[in-house]
């Protein structure tokens, strides 16, 4: 099965703002490619550039996607490890660009096979409910964000923090008030704290029963990990620290969390998030599977993912909840209030609408 041709988009989607402690998103930076093949099978792949995280945006994504195509013409589609080696030969980093092409290997793959992709992860159908995430505004208006998530029948809410510590500190304890005791809290700084601030927030939240904290600081600052999790009345997840296998193994063995968040668009896609979730549940480490601003096609790839790995405890699956003002995805993951469906379809089952595809720039390789 060769690759004959990759279509390459520029799959931008326009959004309400969204604000975390790095910066804004006005609008999805996205990539969605096709990978076409001798057999007739096309796989689909995209991945959402988040440059305040990864370093990626969509422009670069779109000019390494050129070469990736290139690299892998009348090459086998079905050597799925030698073609990501291929990658990583070719350039460092870029995880976010080849994660495009990852899922597209990996839905050529489980088509192949006829097989829903979990199914063909070696995984099964399992219950996979969502949070919702608040950005970061005034703490008056967090809480009657979060107020809202509960009238309409949210039961786990993620909040961003990170801009001001005192802000910060107000946010959770008005947001903790307005929705009363039962319903679950997690916090994500995105590297916004100082350790000094970490710790003063952590331990003044710590009454507060929040689930977990992602991370709390840079993640240069690292080696300050194990003494801030030794102090901490709340777990520390590792997000931005844990972007490959490698990181996984030298976070886990300082000691310097409780928990990993894995991100196809982080971590350079599906063979290497497996990575990852293999080393973690070797350690005992439940891991989340979270994202950057993906629509709903690579939103079912990660619902894929949630269900072949037991050890994926915590879904952050609300990326295309979070001011999408379209949604041009064709099949793919449903909601059924904030439980996650996917089509028991071959592969990942979902594609883009070709109208919406046709108003984008897009070039053939």
């Amino acid at each position: 099965m060769i690759i004959t041709q990759t279509e390459i988009y520029k799959y931008t989607i326009p959004m309400v703002p969204f604000t975390i402690a790095t910066g804004t998103m006005a609008y999805a930076q996205n990539l969605f490619i096709r990978i076409h093949t001798t057999e007739g099978i096309t796989g689909v792949g995209e991945c959402s550039a988040f440059p305040m995280i990864a370093g990626e945006t969509q422009a670069t994504c779109y000019e390494m996607a050129k070469d990736f195509a290139a690299l892998w013409k009348n090459k086998p589609a079905n050597e799925i490890a030698q073609r990501l080696e291929e990658l990583s030969l070719f350039t460092a980093g870029n995880y976010t660009a080849k994660s495009a092409f990852d899922m597209a290997l990996y839905d050529i793959a489980s088509k192949a096979a006829n097989q829903p992709l979990y199914q063909y992860l070696g995984g099964s159908i399992k219950t996979i409910e969502t949070d919702l995430t608040i950005g970061i505004d005034t703490p008056q208006k967090m809480a009657a964000t979060a107020t809202e998530f509960i009238e309409k029948g949210v039961n786990i809410i993620k909040v961003k923090l990170g801009k001001n510590v005192t802000d910060d500190i107000e946010r959770m304890r008005r947001i903790r008030q307005a929705v009363g005791n039962t319903i679950k809290l997690r916090i994500d700084a995105n590297q916004g704290w100082t350790y000094e601030d970490a710790k003063t927030a952590l331990t003044s939240m710590g009454p507060l029963d929040i689930e977990f904290c992602e991370q709390p600081m840079r993640k240069w600052n690292d080696e300050l990990l194990p003494e801030l999790c030794r102090i901490s009345p709340i777990p520390i997840m590792a997000d931005e620290s844990v972007f490959t296998h490698h990181d996984a193994e030298r976070i886990i063995r300082n000691k310097a969390c409780a928990y990993i968040n894995i991100k196809l668009a982080k971590s350079g896609g599906i063979h290497e998030a497996l990575l990852i979730n293999k080393i973690a549940e070797e350690n005992n480490i439940p891991c989340m599977m979270g994202g950057m601003l993906e629509s709903r096609l690579a939103l079912t790839a990660k619902v894929h993912f949630a269900m072949a790995n037991n050890n994926v405890h915590f879904y952050d699956l609300d990326t295309c909840l979070l001011g999408h003002l379209t949604d041009p995805v064709i099949g793919g993951a449903t909601y059924s209030g904030m439980n996650l469906s996917v089509p028991n379809t071959p592969g990942i089952g979902a594609d883009i609408d070709n109208d919406y595809l046709k108003t984008l720039e897009q070039i053939v390789i």
